[in-house]
């Protein structure tokens, strides 16, 4: 079952909302319009995620086969562990 959340505007952006629901017609109620933009919001959020993503893997796409390097995965995890540690002082 969906919890529920209720949320009061006056003033102007009570005015706004019924502007956007009522007289566009675009929305059949405030709920609709709520649930749109908190939908619009949350796609916008994960766009945002995807895109710096690809900006950091990026370099890696581009780069020469010469440019890389063997790692090690148990030092790559020790030495972010000590970042951690070293950023939480």
């Amino acid at each position: 079952m969906a919890a529920g959340v209720n949320v009061r505007f006056d003033g102007e952006f009570q005015s706004f909302i019924q502007q956007r629901v009522f007289k566009s017609g675009l929305y059949s109620s405030t709920s609709e319009y709520i649930r749109d933009l908190v939908r619009r919001d949350y796609e916008q959020e994960e766009q945002r995620k995807w895109a710096r993503l690809r900006s950091e893997l990026s370099a890696g796409a581009k780069a020469e086969e010469s440019e890389f390097v063997d790692l090690d995965a148990g030092q790559l995890i020790a030495a972010a562990k000590k970042r951690k540690k070293a950023n939480a002082r």
